[in-house]
């Protein structure tokens, strides 16, 4: 038989082995609807050049930013910012290892003492994102035969962590006590249950009705996970998060959370009792399989969470923005869905709206995110606004005169 060289003949060998077998997992990638419009309309990720407070070039275009979640403006806080270098110098870039084995600091404790106090529990346990933490909030607790009823609205973390376990999901009505309680009915006494719902809704600007949920569960053996990534800094005393603000943190099992949103930094965390918090250390894939948090994040949520307490006016300004700029929306009758908190959705209806006014609003200098189904429910595509400490009255009027270009050509 004769033989070709090496190479001779190869692609066109190769060609037909592959039309032959093909590729399904990349035909999909390259086929994939979603990317092709994400692409062509370009309403994501999006890089900027430089940032100055709230304001940040997009190319030379300046533009005021209207969906931070630096709810408290720290991120360019001088005391966040020197606590961040000297954790760099003291500890170098990573401790390139988990908590488990060769990761844990004694920053990493002191952090973790100083939050638990802070939120009132008796233990805490940081994570490198606040992602990661509300899994394990979930995963590292529901077993089979347990059930767990969510908020229909929860955030993807805690999806992902329930889609971890073996347990039973329930999803009831967002914000619907009653509908939960006509869930739990359905199910035996002795049944391990674990109840989750968010602090602060960040698509919606709702605030979870805990007492009113608290007084469902009352006598169904419910174990409660509340991720409150949205209300910690921003609700309650000091800004100790939505428990705190319902005067109900001893009835919460697990309060889970972001250092990305109020403590201007990255990393999560998930506060306890002190039994629960070392059952999660042992039980958490995601706690025993990550890398521990990096000194300059730790250190900045740390200066973060002491100007929290020290330097209060930051929470003060944080809400007399958020009511102006709520104003400004009730006045040109913009639909904000009934948001409660400095999370603001501006309710279009359709993706096309949501489009046309994200667009009207990056032509006058002001950015925003894009929202639509099945992100959030039919019917609600949404541009997504949120409101900082730092936005000054020039912001305002400009966001203003903005949202007015927009509204009127919808």
């Amino acid at each position: 038989m004769h033989l070709l060289p090496w190479g001779v003949g190869v692609p066109f060998m190769i060609s037909i082995f592959t039309a032959k077998t093909g590729n399904s997992i990349a035909s999909r990638c390259r086929e994939d609807e979603a990317t092709r419009l994400r692409l062509r309309y370009k309403p994501y990720y999006h890089t900027f050049e430089r940032q100055v407070g709230t304001h940040v070039w997009l190319g030379k275009a300046e533009m005021v930013m209207l969906s931070s979640n630096d709810y408290l403006g720290l991120t360019h806080h001088p005391k966040v910012i020197e606590a961040a270098q000297r954790g760099l110098t003291e500890w170098g870039t990573s401790t390139t290892g988990a908590r488990l084995s060769n990761g844990s600091r004694s920053y990493h404790q002191a952090l973790e003492e100083k939050l638990a106090a802070f939120l009132g529990k008796e233990a805490c346990h940081i994570s490198v994102a606040g992602y990661i933490s509300c899994m394990s909030a979930l995963q590292a607790f529901a077993q089979k035969g347990d059930v767990v009823f969510a908020d229909k609205n929860l955030h993807s973390s805690i999806w992902a962590g329930i889609g971890l376990t073996q347990a039973k999901a329930e999803r009831f009505a967002h914000n619907n006590a009653e509908d939960l309680r006509e869930l739990l009915s359905y199910e035996s006494p002795d049944t391990p249950k674990i109840v989750a719902f968010e602090g602060v809704y960040s698509m919606e600007g709702h605030i979870a009705p805990i007492p009113e949920i608290l007084a469902v569960t009352a006598e169904h053996n419910c174990f409660h996970v509340m991720d409150d990534a949205h209300g910690f800094g921003v609700l309650g005393q000091h800004g100790r998060g939505t428990a705190n603000h319902f005067g109900v943190t001893d009835k919460i099992d697990l309060i889970a959370g972001s250092f990305s949103k109020a403590l201007a930094s990255t990393g999560g965390f998930v506060a306890g009792s002190r039994e629960v918090i070392e059952y999660l250390r042992s039980h958490s894939k995601q706690t025993i399989f990550s890398a521990a948090l990096a000194p300059a994040q730790a250190y900045a949520a740390s200066a973060a969470l002491d100007l929290l307490q020290s330097e209060p006016e930051h929470l003060r300004r944080l809400w007399d923005n958020t009511k102006r700029y709520k104003q400004i929306l009730h006045d040109l009758k913009l639909d904000t869905w009934g948001s409660e908190t400095p999370a603001v959705p501006i309710v279009l209806g359709t993706k096309e709206r949501a489009y046309r006014f994200w667009q009207h609003l990056m032509d006058h200098g002001v950015f925003t995110v894009m929202s639509i189904a099945p992100a959030v429910p039919p019917g609600k595509d949404l541009v997504r606004t949120a409101i900082s400490a730092c936005h000054t009255d020039e912001d305002l009027s400009k966001i203003g005169d903005a949202m007015a270009f927009a509204a009127r050509r919808l």
